[in-house]
C-alpha cells in the first residue's frame, strides 16, 4: 500500500485460456485459473485489474480457447474494527464469556472489504467490551452472523473457551435460532420444512439460490398470522447458510416482504414503507459455554417492522393499488 492509499500489484499473471474453459465467464475462469474466490475474481475484473486479449472485459463476458487473460493481483485489502458506538445497538446480556446484542438494520456483523458501514464489532470496541481473539482479525469472537438487512439477536464470544464451545454448538446444530418473517402470500402447507441445498447464484454476485450440489440447508416454518397479502411466520433454522431464509422462502414463491433481491413485490414493499426484508432474529437459545445451563434471549420487533406489519393487518379488506 502506498502513502496515498493506492494498492501495489504483488503479482502479474499472464495465462492462455485452456480448451476446458471455453465459454466460461471471465470472473469464473479467473477464479478457477488462479485459485481465487468468485467474489475476489469479480472484484478484480470490476476494478480494471484484468484484461482479455488486451481489452478490459466485463465480468460476464465469455472467454475463448486460446485467448490471453492478464491479471494484476493487488495487495489484499484489510478490513479493520473501528471503535465507535453504533446508534440503535442494544446490549441484551453479557458476562465474562459472552455478550448478546440486539442488532439494528444497516449494521454488519463484522468489518469486511467493500463494507464501509457500522458493525457489531465496532460497537463492542466502542463501548469498551473486550472479546475473544480467536478467529480472523476482522472477525474475532464472531460465532454466527446476521445479514446487514436483518435485525435481531446475535451472540459474540468474549472468552477463548466460549468461542470454541459456541462455534462447535453452531456446527452441531444445537443452537435454537428462531426468526420471524413476514412473507408474501400464504405458504401451503401453513406449517412445513424446506430441505433444499443452497449455493452461490451462477449469474449474480452476492446472491444465493437453491441448487443441486449446494450445501445442505434445512428451514422449518409455522404460520403465526395469515392476512390477505402476507403471512407472518415463525422460522427455525437447523443450518445457518448465508441468506438461507430469504433463499428458501423465495424458492417456494413466498419471498420476505420487501426483499427485492429475492423477488418480493415492489408495490407491496412501497405500500408498507419497507426498504429491507421483513426478517427479524427474534429468539436465540443455547447451552451456556461455562455454566452448562440453557440460556435464552428474546428481541421485540424494531419500529420499521412493527409499522409494516400494522399496515398489512389493516389492508386485509383494501386491495393494493395497481
Amino acid at each position: 500500500m502506498t502513502t496515498d492509499g493506492t494498492e501495489v500489484a504483488l503479482d502479474h499473471k499472464v495465462i492462455q485460456i485452456p480448451e476446458g474453459l471455453e465459454g466460461e465467464r471471465v470472473d469464473s475462469a479467473l477464479a478457477r485459473l488462479l485459485g481465487l474466490s468468485r467474489t475476489r475474481a469479480s472484484e478484480l475484473v470490476a476494478e480494471g485489474h484484468v484484461t482479455l486479449d488486451g481489452q478490459t472485459p466485463a465480468k460476464s463476458d465469455r472467454v475463448s480457447y486460446g485467448s490471453v487473460l492478464e491479471a494484476s493481483i493487488p495487495a489484499p485489502r484489510r478490513a479493520v474494527v473501528v471503535a465507535t458506538e453504533v446508534e440503535g445497538m442494544r446490549l441484551v446480556f453479557q458476562d465474562d464469556d459472552i455478550v448478546v446484542v440486539d442488532k439494528p438494520v444497516g449494521v454488519a456483523a463484522h468489518p469486511s472489504v467493500g463494507w464501509s458501514g457500522p458493525t457489531v464489532l465496532d460497537h463492542l470496541a466502542g463501548v469498551g467490551i473486550r472479546i475473544s481473539t480467536s478467529g480472523a482479525p476482522e472477525r474475532q469472537g464472531i460465532v454466527h452472523r446476521l445479514d446487514v438487512g436483518t435485525s435481531g439477536l446475535m451472540a459474540v464470544a468474549k472468552s477463548e473457551h466460549a468461542y470454541t464451545v459456541l462455534k462447535q454448538a453452531f456446527r452441531d446444530r444445537t443452537v435454537d435460532k428462531t426468526y420471524h418473517a413476514l412473507v408474501q402470500g400464504h405458504p401451503d402447507p401453513h406449517t412445513g420444512t424446506i430441505d433444499a441445498p443452497i449455493a452461490r447464484h451462477p449469474k449474480h454476485d452476492f446472491k444465493f439460490t437453491v441448487k443441486d450440489g449446494g450445501r445442505d440447508s434445512i428451514t422449518h416454518y409455522d404460520t403465526l398470522e395469515a392476512h390477505r397479502f402476507a403471512s407472518l411466520l415463525t422460522i427455525k433454522l437447523e443450518t445457518g447458510r448465508t441468506h438461507q431464509i430469504r433463499v428458501h422462502m423465495s424458492a417456494i414463491h413466498h419471498p420476505c416482504v420487501g426483499d427485492l433481491m429475492y423477488g418480493a413485490d415492489p408495490t407491496l414493499a412501497k405500500r408498507v414503507d419497507l426498504d429491507r426484508q421483513w426478517l427479524h432474529a427474534h429468539k436465540l437459545g443455547f447451552i451456556h459455554p461455562r455454566t452448562g445451563e440453557y440460556v435464552e434471549f428474546e428481541s421485540t420487533y424494531p419500529d420499521d417492522l412493527v409499522h409494516a406489519l400494522e399496515i398489512v393487518r389493516t389492508i386485509d379488506d383494501n386491495p393494493l393499488p395497481r
